[in-house]
């Protein structure tokens, strides 16, 4: 039994604290929600319904259409270049050009070498819309315009492909497009205002919030460990200055000042990190700033002052890694601040641009349905905003009681076996 309490007691501090996030369950919970989202954003396109760039294809006639909607489209094949998108770009960068052109339409027939579709209108069957007849070629390749379809008495059809002379049977087209031209999609959160399917839309936003989340507090976390960690290990005159400038900083409003720089930045994807980024670093600084300053008298401290060690190993290696525990507990919380800025500023006007998706903006574009049959529209991405900030919240609530030494000894001294 003395073996077993030698090995219990051998344990790091960081051991312990993993092991009490994992039996704070809101915590978990928590890690799950960011742990999916990240999954998403990362996928990007590869796992949404609508794979175009940004999941951006609108489609008029079903606009505000609820959840669950599904209608009958007809894929038909565009003669233009697609440019060829990299796995990477599709997985980062919004989506790829779609190959083919989808069409609602409420039925379709065919006739000799075409087939005939009756456009969807946004209203039910008892309102017709425009018959339009597609040659079957036109349907399944990106043929060559400049050369007129033409057919022979064998029921074929000769066409051009890519400028190669092309014969194929029209029943064999026929069969075809009924088995993989003609699909049936469902909008399983309904349509938004421009007719774009709201769960891609959503899944799509998920880049843009954790990307700001994780890139702001990078560069919050740079400037306030490096600024917190010099002003509280030198103090005198240099803390004065740096004390100064985080006063400053402090005493203006977070939206006020995020709005500033965001107007002198531009508005873009980049200039919203840079923005965030820069008004966030001060709550790091003076947490950094008042540990730095309660162990910078330490004995281990003056020991590596004896032994001769510069005062940049003493901060990087010995000082530093003592104040990583609160510094984490308040990125975690940075984080989620950062998505709620992110937000409001895309709500404003002034955060992420179009064609990129912001839940936000998703809000902005969408606030006036509210009252109406169509309130979901906003309210999705606002559920999708509180349920990040609440993961992150829950994550950097865990993480503090997860990194209070005082109560993990505690814990785990009742566990020791004393026999």
């Amino acid at each position: 039994m003395g073996r077993r309490k030698k090995d219990i007691a051998s344990h790091s501090l960081s051991y312990y604290a993993i092991q009490r996030l994992k039996k704070d369950k809101l915590a978990m919970f928590g890690l799950f929600v960011i742990a999916f989202t990240t999954f998403i954003a990362i996928t990007g396109s590869l796992i949404r319904p609508d794979s175009s760039a940004h999941a951006n294809d609108q489609k008029l006639q079903l606009r505000k259409k609820h959840p669950g909607f599904k209608i009958t489209m007809i894929k038909v094949r565009k003669n233009n270049k697609v440019e060829t998108t990299f796995f990477w770009e599709r997985m980062f960068f919004g989506g790829k050009e779609k190959q083919y052109k989808e069409i609602p339409i409420h039925s379709y027939e065919f006739a000799e070498n075409v087939i005939i579709v009756e456009e969807y209108t946004g209203m039910n069957e008892d309102f017709p819309g425009k018959k339009i007849p597609i040659h079957l070629a036109d349907v399944l390749y990106k043929i060559d315009t400049d050369n007129k379809f033409q057919e022979d008495t064998k029921g074929n059809m000769t066409f051009y492909v890519d400028g190669e002379l092309t014969e194929q049977s029209i029943e064999e087209m026929r069969k075809i497009i009924e088995e993989k031209n003609i699909i049936t999609k469902r909008f399983w959160f309904g349509a938004d205002l421009a007719g774009r399917d709201m769960l891609s839309r959503l899944m799509a936003g998920t880049i843009v919030s954790l990307s700001v989340g994780f890139i702001s507090v990078f560069i919050s976390l740079v400037i306030g460990i490096l600024l917190g960690s010099i002003g509280g290990f030198f103090k005198g005159w240099v803390d004065d200055i740096i004390m100064w400038v985080i006063n400053v900083v402090w005493s203006i409003p977070t939206l006020l000042l995020v709005i500033a720089i965001t107007f002198a930045l531009g508005k873009g994807f980049w200039q919203i990190f840079v923005a965030v980024g820069l008004t966030m670093w001060v709550e790091v600084a003076r947490v950094v700033r008042g540990q730095v300053i309660s162990l910078r008298e330490k004995e281990f401290v003056e020991a590596g002052r004896a032994l001769g060690f510069s005062n940049f190993r003493l901060i990087s290696r010995h000082v530093l890694p003592n104040v990583m525990g609160p510094v984490i507990v308040i990125s975690a919380a940075n984080f989620a601040s950062a998505i709620l800025i992110e937000s409001g500023l895309s709500f404003l006007g002034i955060g992420i641009q179009p064609p990129m998706v912001s839940w936000g903006k998703m809000i902005k574009d969408h606030y006036g349905f509210i009252v109406g049959n169509e309130a979901f529209l906003s309210i999705l991405p606002g559920l999708a905003i509180s349920m990040m900030v609440f993961a992150f919240m829950l994550v950097g609530n865990g993480l503090r009681d997860a990194l209070d030494t005082t109560a993990t000894f505690e814990s785990d001294a009742k566990n020791i076996p004393t026999g």
